[in-house]
């Protein structure tokens, strides 16, 4: 299953919980609503399953609990799991080890950390 997380330009990413809404989302971070809905056009508002992870657009507010990720090209980050390597992930993205690795300078791929979030290069 791939842990691929949706691309996010800003690097700055909302896990959904419990009664969260999109409206409640943009107003906690002050973005516009469709900001926040042009930044996600893969979520369904009426389908938010807790534990999903969305964009938040530049400019966002408030975001001094959230996971901030280095910038990344493209912005699409890979969550790491239990038992992920970067040879497993390069085999699972079309990647080779050596761009995986070049695009996140500061991991040690002897020490992946299950949550931890590396930049997939475009």
């Amino acid at each position: 299953m791939k842990r691929q997380l949706p691309p996010c330009p800003s690097g700055v990413y909302w896990e959904i919980a419990r009664g969260d809404t999109l409206y409640k989302i943009a107003k906690a971070t002050n973005v516009s609503l469709k900001e926040l809905i042009n930044a996600n056009p893969h979520v369904s508002p009426e389908k938010l399953k807790i534990g999903d992870k969305i964009c938040i657009p530049e400019g966002g507010k408030n975001l001094s609990n959230l996971k901030k990720l280095p910038k990344c090209p493209g912005g699409v980050y890979w969550e790491i799991a239990p038992g992920d390597t970067i040879y497993k992930i390069a085999k699972e993205t079309n990647l080779t080890v050596a761009k995986i690795l070049k695009a996140n300078p500061g991991i040690n791929p002897n020490n992946l950390k299950a949550g931890q979030n590396i930049c997939l290069p475009q």
